[in-house]
């Protein structure tokens, strides 16, 4: 398996990737959120040192107790720091360089975050036209799919499923053909299950508990599972940023259950658990790890 986005490609069998959370918004569920670009780029700078493979910066906050900032607003936000990008990118590993990935999924943002660079468009808008599929191809961005139900900002706690897992897989098989029609490469695409994203908890725990399933798309699955409310509820623990101990064990689940991708607060605690889990299963060697 394969990931191929924008001159650089990632092969598969090979420790999960770690993406971390940079959020150019004060409006972040886990408190996490920073006021100026400036701050987002010494946030990333760190995630790197820290051992982050992909830093996925956002403007807009996903929280449905707020209303959207305009797009022109986000679309700015974004290429600011896209515009410093390159010194972020120059501070990683030369023989594996981070990744960019531009966490939108309004189409007009997308196309002007991505003509000014990037690697991957994270699109928690559920794909409901080929449109910002269209501008990955245009690009050479991959396109990260994730399963949602209805607009995003828009609570959706009242959904419920027969079979999560079927729809998942319904979804997956849709929205990859949709994607493949516009151009996107398969080999340019990502899968999210969407945790916490109109599911319920019995929804997301399902989702850990057989998520070998969707290794049948052959595609790299990424686990969206930092300081989630479903973590919340099964620890009793209200404040997302003292969720990180939950975070890691569902980091290792995911690992023994085919993830290859993690977004995550905490790199430096997701990046460790990884490399121990690495070690442990493949005794790879340390410049692997």
């Amino acid at each position: 398996m394969r990931l191929i986005t924008r001159g650089q490609t990632i092969e598969w069998p090979r420790r999960p990737l770690i993406m971390g959370i940079v959020n150019l918004s004060v409006d972040s569920f886990s408190g996490d959120g920073l006021a100026d670009v400036d701050s987002a780029v010494e946030k990333a700078r760190g995630f790197i040192a820290d051992g982050a493979d992909v830093i996925d910066i956002g403007a807009e906050s996903a929280r449905t107790n707020r209303g959207p900032i305009s797009e022109a607003e986000e679309a700015a936000l974004l290429r600011q720091f896209i515009e410093r990008w390159p010194s972020l990118a120059s501070s990683g590993d030369p023989a594996n360089p981070p990744l960019l990935s531009i966490n939108t999924w309004r189409p007009a943002v997308a196309r002007a975050a991505l003509r000014c660079g990037g690697h991957i468009l994270n699109d928690i808008g559920a794909l409901p036209t080929d449109e910002n599929a269209r501008i990955c191809a245009e690009t050479g961005a991959a396109l990260l799919i994730m399963h949602s139900v209805g607009e995003p900002k828009v609570a959706h706690t009242h959904v419920g499923y027969d079979d999560v897992m079927r729809r998942i897989e319904l979804f997956f098989s849709e929205k990859m053909a949709l994607a493949e029609k516009a151009g996107v490469s398969r080999d340019a695409i990502i899968l999210d299950p969407g945790i916490d994203f109109a599911k319920q908890r019995a929804d997301n725990l399902r989702i850990y508990r057989e998520l070998d399933r969707l290794g049948q798309f052959e595609r790299p699955i990424l686990l969206p599972v930092s300081r989630k409310t479903v973590i919340g509820d099964v620890l009793g623990i209200s404040d997302p940023a003292a969720r990180d101990a939950g975070t890691v064990a569902c980091i290792v689940h995911g690992m023994l259950h085919g993830a290859a991708i993690f977004r995550v607060h905490n790199v430096r605690a997701a990046a460790q658990a990884v490399r121990i889990i690495s070690a442990v299963e493949t005794n790879a060697p340390r410049s692997l790890l």
